[in-house]
């Protein structure tokens, strides 16, 4: 009876897990941004139910591989992917990196820091 109950649990808690990534692939790949101080950052700042340093009681778990930071949170909690945004925009303009990286949804449960698209052709129309 204890086997099934457990083998039950694991199996609804994987179920309802929502996943969101933010991918730093280009700033990691030119050593502009430390992901490991930012996955510290994350891991200080997120707020679950209202509340900072709440990560592990409620199943939140954040994660990392070389240039990718995933949060992982159970589906029932309302995790906000908008809140992974705002804190990362944070980040980026604590380490003076918001002017030339930008946070864009790659998909529907992703973010992606990319470089802002700068042209030279429209700075010399402008000085003529």
């Amino acid at each position: 009876q204890l086997t099934t109950g457990t083998m039950a649990k694991s199996k609804s808690a994987k179920k309802s897990t929502v996943k969101f990534v933010v991918d730093c692939t280009a700033p990691v790949d030119d050593k502009v941004l430390d992901i490991a101080s930012f996955e510290k950052y994350l891991n200080e700042r997120i707020k679950v139910e209202g509340k900072t340093g709440n990560l592990s009681q409620c199943n939140v778990v954040i994660s990392r591989d070389r240039t990718k930071i995933t949060v992982a949170s159970p589906q029932d909690l309302g995790f906000s992917k908008r809140q992974l945004k705002y804190l990362s925009k944070r980040y980026l303009k604590k380490q003076q990196l918001r002017d030339y990286l930008r946070v864009i949804a790659a998909s529907k449960n992703s973010y992606e820091l990319k470089y802002y698209q700068i042209t030279a052709g429209d700075e010399d129309e402008a000085e003529e």
